[in-house]
């Protein structure tokens, strides 16, 4: 009788065992939080197994029992799925909820971003300067990058689309650059297929050339249509650019804040005073507006500019009136 009152209690006690150790395990893996009061960053190598994920987090402060994420793993068939990267663990992430971040591969994403203007030395000294990028470009000039990211012979000046991009951490510099040459090319090809007719461009490459000038021309999106249609007309009539942003790019070092009649006069291929058309290439990052005005030039008669020393312009149709307004606007401005 005692014999099949206690064949009768083991199966019982096996089911309250069974139950607090699941108890406890639900309550350690699904309850307790890993990271308390700040979040911590993380890094997972390629190639580690689970076993060395768990002593790094175990090591890094995010996981206080390290068998906990093994066997949790183990259990839910997960012990491959964790994908290298960068993650940050919020404080309150359980072991569960930190094992489905280590699957989901939403790592940390970082951010640079490329200015619209800017010349092709600053966007490299910007990568560069990134410590979340992986630096394989260093010491190559760029010739050598641009043969690196697949486009030899390209000089890479206008090339790279001025925008914030996000990475995670580790991506190589050649990938970001390759990703902002993909962009400038995609938004030039899709404006240059909606441009007006009868411009005086024999490429894409023209426009964004003329994107770039008028980028450096004036920091007012209203005048941007304005200007490229001085510009334009001034091509159609077989006239001198005569823009200074050209002048300042060609003198490279050798212009020291201030433009003067003899860099004026100092022919570069760059010089638009000294020669006809379009420069040899862009001069700086031009902004998509920028390359929708080299593309939707604004209609009207004017053929000058200068500058009103409040970062507008004075617009004129001709010389005589252009005189006029150079008088008015720069030269009584600075004079003594």
């Amino acid at each position: 009788m005692a014999h099949r009152h206690k064949k009768r209690i083991i199966p019982w006690l096996l089911v309250i065992a069974a139950v607090t150790v699941a108890g406890f395990a639900y309550t350690r893996w699904y309850l307790t939080p890993t990271v308390n009061g700040r979040a911590v960053d993380v890094e997972i190598p390629p190639g580690e197994s689970l076993r060395m994920v768990a002593a790094r987090l175990h090591a890094q402060g995010v996981l206080p029992h390290p068998l906990d994420l093994v066997l949790l793993a183990r259990l839910r068939g997960d012990a491959d799925a964790i994908r290298a990267g960068e993650y940050l663990v919020e404080p309150g992430t359980s072991v569960a909820a930190l094992l489905e971040l280590l699957k989901s591969g939403k790592v940390v994403m970082h951010s640079l971003t490329l200015v619209e203007g800017w010349t092709f030395k600053q966007v490299l000294a910007a990568v560069e300067a990134d410590p979340s990028l992986s630096h394989t470009l260093h010491g190559l000039d760029a010739a050598a990058i641009m043969a690196k990211l697949g486009h030899a012979g390209q000089n890479p000046e206008g090339r790279f689309y001025p925008d914030t991009y996000q990475f995670p951490k580790a991506t190589s510099d050649a990938a970001f650059l390759e990703r902002a040459y993909r962009a400038a090319q995609d938004h030039l090809n899709t404006a240059w297929q909606a441009r007006l007719p009868e411009l005086p461009y024999k490429s894409p490459y023209d426009a964004l050339i003329m994107a770039s000038i008028i980028e450096k021309e004036t920091a007012q999106p209203q005048e941007r249509g304005e200007i490229a249609g001085v510009f334009v007309r001034r091509l159609q009539k077989g006239m001198k650019l005569q823009s200074d942003p050209t002048v300042i790019y060609g003198l490279g070092a050798h212009y020291h804040g201030k433009i003067t009649y003899k860099d004026l006069r100092t022919d570069t291929p760059y010089n638009t005073y000294t020669r006809n058309g379009l420069p040899p290439t862009p001069i700086c990052m031009p902004s998509l507006a920028s390359i929708e005005a080299a593309l939707h030039p604004k209609p009207g008669d004017a053929l000058y500019f200068v500058a009103r020393g409040d970062g507008t312009h004075q617009f004129s149709a001709t010389l005589q009136q252009q005189t006029a307004a150079v008088q008015k606007y720069q030269i009584k401005h600075h004079s003594p």
